[in-house]
């Protein structure tokens, strides 16, 4: 009888027509996923004569969030190599502008056995970090049959994910059982894990909360709010997904605020042009953050069309929603906009972030609203209150220093790994 990895492998193979048509597929948007395609099966030019630490970012928030556990490898481990694996072109593109040459980056192999052999053959990483819910089972199959510690590290998983992984447990156990070791980030993260078949889990908190503002983006954050104007109201709505954008500009246009400016950032670049024309559509005045010039005075939505400069939207705003919670995508990241004193709605779909969001609720650093209706009439009664605004500010502040420390927790996770004996790689 066939185990079920081996299932799962069969069912890969049988997937990989489709893999060619959705490279294809997602290319009309974002012409990246087409560059690199020869990485994705384990054919890398990337050389390297240092040993190697290999982490695993999938996109733009696990790259982001990995920031200052990279920043302690690299001071901590000078001799060795730090390689980033992504699977998007965004996650990809985050790196290189975080990193520079600092790293190796490409992207992690489709999970084919024969591409994974050729990834760890290639690199042999001493150890390798999975961050988040990446778990690929020929990945973790095959680092464990070649003795390469692999770690799950600021793990997280929803109840819905759980759900759905559990209809797959024998394969899911088996995976989970694999790996070397797994740190979550919360507790409830951890019992779900735990539920799943994990054999011990640890609880190391999110590394987000470690990510400080980058005194650039502090520097872009103060000129983008000459350039918003100084003295107008702004109002973010930071990495929107399909569908909110709608619902925001309708609710605002009835609203009416006074002197409002709106600054919108969609999540995925390749739907600026596509947000830029719904824009245009309700009949709004807009200007584009790329044109890099002052927003005149009768301009009404200016559209974040930029990469990687989130952190000086914070900065130069005075309320942010985040985005992927008014529709059921489970929410942003709500820490950054915290971290830079700022007050924050969010939606009734944040169980990405489920317990961020109840401790920012809690602590008065975030309101919750029901609708972009609700948003608009809180966001004009949240306006007119200079000192409940500054205070919902320094609560947010407060709420990301008292949740700090996961990266040292992770980083007492991977020293130790690292110190463990371990025979050569086959």
């Amino acid at each position: 009888m066939l185990n079920p990895r081996a299932i799962y492998s069969l069912g890969l193979w049988l997937l990989l027509p489709y893999v060619w048509l959705h490279l294809w597929w997602r290319a009309r948007k974002q012409p990246e996923y087409l560059q690199h395609v020869a990485e994705r099966f384990g054919f890398y030019a990337a050389r390297n004569d240092k040993p190697v630490l290999w982490l695993h970012t999938v996109s733009v928030g696990e790259t982001r969030a990995a920031a200052t556990l990279v920043q302690r490898l690299r001071k901590q481990y000078p001799d060795h190599q730090i390689l980033l694996t992504h699977t998007t072109p965004t996650g990809r593109a985050a790196s290189e502008q975080l990193y520079g040459d600092e790293v190796i980056r490409v992207y992690l192999p489709y999970d084919y056995p024969f591409a994974v052999r050729r990834f760890l053959r290639h690199f042999q990483p001493r150890i390798g970090i999975l961050l988040e819910t990446e778990i690929w089972f020929n990945l973790v199959h095959l680092c464990h049959t070649s003795n390469t510690p692999l770690l799950l590290l600021n793990a997280r998983l929803s109840e819905k994910s759980a759900a759905r992984y559990a209809r797959i447990s024998k394969l899911i156990r088996s995976g989970l059982q694999e790996l070397n070791l797994i740190a979550a980030q919360t507790e409830d993260d951890a019992m779900r894990l735990a539920k799943l078949g994990s054999r011990a889990v640890s609880v190391m908190g999110n590394l987000k909360f470690d990510i400080a503002p980058p005194e650039e983006m502090l520097r872009l954050g103060a000129r983008l709010r000459q350039l918003f104007g100084e003295q107008r109201p702004v109002f973010l709505a930071a990495s929107t997904r399909e569908g909110e954008e709608v619902l925001l500009l309708d609710a605002l246009q009835q609203a009416h605020i006074d002197n409002l400016l709106t600054v919108i950032v969609p999540r995925h670049p390749q739907r600026f042009d596509e947000v830029a024309a719904l824009i245009e559509q309700h009949g709004l005045r807009m200007q584009r953050r790329s044109e890099n010039v002052a927003i005149a005075a009768d301009t009404q939505v200016v559209l974040g069309d930029s990469m990687g400069e989130m952190f000086a939207y914070y900065a130069a705003c005075d309320v942010a929603f985040i985005g992927g919670s008014l529709l059921p995508f489970g929410g942003q990241n709500l820490i950054e906009a915290c971290a830079e004193g700022k007050p924050v709605f969010i939606g009734a779909h944040t169980y990405n972030f489920a317990q961020a969001s109840e401790l920012a609720l809690a602590c008065g650093a975030a309101l919750r609203v029901n609708d972009a209706d609700d948003l608009v009439l809180q966001l004009n009664t949240l306006l007119r209150q200079t000192n409940r605004l500054q205070q919902m500010g320094r609560d947010g502040e407060r709420f990301v220093c008292d949740n700090r420390g996961a990266t040292e927790r992770a980083m007492t996770h991977i020293t130790a790994t690292l110190n463990l004996p371990t025979s050569t790689n086959s």
